[in-house]
């Protein structure tokens, strides 16, 4: 008995002398509950970039829809399947929820930080230009979106406790606050001071090429809504123009990946890591390059047959045997190619463009379209003889080639996009150049090439008035329904 009552006084002793600690038994020592604005402003960073890099037909099939490449043995995204592996719902999800959603924590704890800040000037200076920053790149998302779908959720978004079940809003009114949102940004960045540093796996924190970025931004959106209001769009080009533009390849938005295998380009890993040979140059943009002897060729595709100095692309939106064709060059397999959000050679297309539809940007339609088109040539290595060759060819000089400037302007832009299927796949919905045709056998009948995605399925179980709302308003969820600023 004796024994027993020591061992029950020992047990006593041992929980008595413990229970302060209860608390702690519960933390999870390994997984973070606290993070940093920083570490938050570069994962979302990555995952944006990531998303419009990619090749993986679950998250990204914009290359597809331009008709710059083609697909293999499975030609389902080429034919529009855009529900058996339910793209749209990834897309949507990627930028609200591994990349917006960020943005907005490391914007709260930044604006905590400002709240509390005790420190010296120049720090609070560092603050506002991460937020700007964070402004900026959260602009840029909610400009895809609605570039892809339309409307979106947007004043009512990213608030699971006040929101739930969000309202979408008017896709044209949310182009037109992006424009305030990226103006005042733009205008509020410090260049006296840094801001994320290495945190910032873009610019390394510089402010002034965040400027032109957001600059350039605005100048785009604004060019986009031309169709829709000429004076409005001409107004927000010029004042995005005096601002500061991205006019020089230096300053263009890249995103270097690295060696280390979870920060490789995810075009390695989707072409190269994966062991797979999914995907090749398509017909329709290889046979435009090859009518214009393009010297851009043999920086894109390989030669087929090898050594013969020709070059042959798959059949778009059918069944292809990967070894009767061009490949796409080792150069974009590199697993620290960069990803890229904007370019000096789509500000030049814009210039041009702005030009002729009588904005005032200076210079000339053919004077911008000449320097776009040497900036890509040069951006991929051409020498500037072959550069001066192409410039002067009938079938490209400005003055002679084929059609009206936007049929000039749109198909030298679909070419120097490559790689960029995104921008290259908004640039034909907006200019209708060039000439793209549905495949013969498409998903549903789709008789066209898609003018956007069709709204996720996982919103009609979890926003379902809203989305029906939204549906109702565009008149119908089909992926051939135009977009607001898509007018003719």
């Amino acid at each position: 008995m004796k024994n027993r009552l020591i061992i029950l006084i020992s047990f006593i002793a041992l929980f008595s002398s413990c229970s302060d600690d209860f608390g702690n038994m519960n933390q999870d020592t390994k997984n973070p509950t606290v993070t940093t604005p920083e570490f938050l402003f570069t994962n979302a960073e990555k995952f944006m970039v990531d998303q419009v890099t990619s090749t993986s037909v679950n998250f990204n099939v914009f290359r597809l829809y331009a008709q710059q490449w083609t697909e293999v043995q499975y030609p389902q995204e080429t034919q529009y399947d855009l529900t058996g592996r339910t793209i749209p719902d990834r897309h949507w999800a990627t930028y609200y929820r591994d990349v917006l959603r960020d943005f907005k924590e490391a914007k709260q704890l930044l604006l905590t930080q400002k709240a509390n800040f005790t420190g010296t000037p120049d720090g609070l200076i560092v603050i506002e230009n991460k937020i700007a920053i964070i402004d900026i790149l959260s602009s840029y998302c909610y400009n895809i979106l609605v570039d892809t779908f339309g409307d979106v959720p947007y004043t009512e978004a990213l608030d699971i406790d006040g929101h739930p079940q969000p309202k979408y809003d008017d896709a044209q009114t949310i182009y037109k606050d992006l424009l305030s949102v990226l103006t005042a940004a733009s205008h509020k960045l410090d260049h006296s001071e840094g801001s994320f540093d290495s945190a910032d796996l873009i610019y390394g924190g510089d402010t002034q090429k965040w400027a032109k970025f957001a600059n350039s931004l605005r100048f785009r959106m604004a060019i986009t809504m031309a169709d829709v209001d000429l004076t409005y769009a001409t107004t927000e080009a010029l004042a995005a123009q005096a601002d500061g533009l991205i006019l020089t390849s230096a300053d263009g938005t890249y995103m270097p990946y690295t060696t280390n295998t979870t920060n490789n380009n995810p075009l390695y890993l989707d072409l190269v890591a994966s062991g797979r040979d999914d995907f090749l140059p398509a017909n329709t943009f290889v046979n435009k390059m090859n009518a214009l002897s393009d010297p851009r060729r043999a920086k894109y595709f390989t030669e087929y047959p090898a050594g013969s100095g020709q070059y042959k692309g798959g059949v778009y939106g059918t069944v292809n045997v990967y070894g009767d064709f061009s490949h796409l060059t080792p150069t974009i397999k590199d697993p620290v190619y960069p990803g890229v959000l904007f370019t000096y050679s789509e500000v030049e297309f814009l210039l041009a463009e702005a030009a002729e539809r009588g904005i005032a940007v200076g210079g000339t339609a053919e004077s911008h379209y000449n320097a776009a088109i040497t900036a890509s040539l040069q951006d991929w290595g051409v020498a500037s003889g072959d550069i001066t060759t192409y410039l002067a060819r009938p079938d490209v000089a400005y003055a002679t080639a084929t059609g009206t400037w936007k049929q000039k302007i749109g198909e030298q832009a679909w070419i120097a996009y490559y790689n960029r299927g995104f921008e290259a796949w908004t640039s034909y919905r907006r200019l209708d150049f060039p000439v793209l045709a549905a495949p013969a056998v498409t998903f549903g009948d789709i008789t066209e090439v898609p003018k956007r995605y069709s709204y996720p399925g996982i919103e009609q179980t979890l926003n379902a008035a809203n989305l029906e709302a939204a549906v109702a308003k565009l008149g119908n969820n089909a992926v051939t329904t135009k977009l607001f600023w898509d007018k003719f």
